[in-house]
């Protein structure tokens, strides 16, 4: 080792050389154990190929600046180097660290879980998989009525976390309430209109009522909320066309669609029994006046 030291000292020019060979091993060995991380980390293709071009990129830029810096003698330190290198990084990977944060965040905060109906970055949908990047879900909506499935798989990054708003159908409540209205003609029974509504609202929705007052007496407990009402309630509008009958209720976030349509049923059976007493209305126009038509008759020469 003395002779080695002495040899160096005796060498500068040779032993700046060595420093910089060392140098530029370090950092290429310290970009291909990045790359392999990012090859066994990133499952989506893309993702993997862009993370491990971008730390290729970033590199070459680091041992450009670093060549040029130790040769003019503007850099001493290699320290500043590493710095350098890992604020390059820290840079260029920010989407794949606040991802990586992001499932963290999701996990212990329990924003989410597989399972749960949510909608984020105007993406709705049920969530099938949280991993340590993504969150895969089940879209539903978009070009299909209702709440239903569209059957595409949307992979969205764990950073829409931090990014906006996040609505979940059914973390510690897992009920909406939904709205209902049915247009009834000036003349019918007003009474007996109210009457079948309710009647056939409370029968159907019975199960939804009762198991939300529980649930709901939960959230209130946890959260500073006001008590709210589960039953179904109906308020009336005049129009100008019909009176506007809109029932409000209460319904699990994923029977909406065919509670409507049951809903719609037995309302629709239920005033066909009533001999006329109510009447569904429809768009309706009134003529004020009928334009005059004069027609010339010549007679035949």
């Amino acid at each position: 080792m003395e002779q080695i030291k002495t040899w160096l000292t005796e060498n500068p020019t040779l032993f700046s050389v060595f420093k910089y060979a060392f140098l530029v091993s370090f950092v290429l060995i310290l970009i291909q154990i990045i790359r392999r991380f990012l090859r066994k980390q990133v499952s989506d293709t893309s993702a993997r190929y862009k993370s491990q071009k971008s730390i290729e990129i970033i590199g070459y830029i680091i041992l450009i600046f670093l060549s040029f810096s130790y040769f003019t003698g503007s850099i001493k330190d290699f320290t500043l180097i590493i710095g350098l290198f890992t604020a390059g990084i820290a840079f260029t990977l920010q989407e794949l660290i606040l991802s990586i944060a992001g499932s963290l965040y999701i996990f212990i905060v329990k924003v989410y879980k597989p399972g749960d109906r949510i909608e984020i970055n105007s993406i709705k949908g049920d969530v099938i998989d949280v991993d340590s990047i993504y969150t895969t879900m089940m879209e539903i909506g978009e070009w299909v009525n209702s709440d239903n499935y569209t059957g595409r798989i949307v992979k969205l990054s764990n950073a829409f976390v931090f990014k906006g708003a996040i609505y979940n159908y059914s973390k510690d409540f897992p009920f909406i309430w939904d709205t209902l209205d049915l247009p009834i003609r000036y003349g019918s029974d007003m009474e007996l209109t109210k009457s079948i509504i309710i009647k056939i609202a409370s029968e159907t929705l019975s199960e939804y009522t009762s198991n939300s007052k529980a649930q709901w007496k939960a959230v209130v407990n946890k959260y500073y909320i006001e008590d709210a009402i589960v039953e179904p309630t109906l308020a009336i509008t005049l129009t100008d066309n019909w009176i506007q009958f809109n029932l409000r209720y209460i319904v699990d976030y994923k029977k909406r669609r065919n509670t409507r349509h049951l809903l719609h049923d037995k309302i629709h059976k239920a005033i066909e029994k009533t001999n006329g007493k109510v009447i569904l209305a429809s768009s309706t126009f009134e003529l004020i006046k009928i334009p005059e038509i004069k027609v010339n008759v010549k007679p035949k020469t």
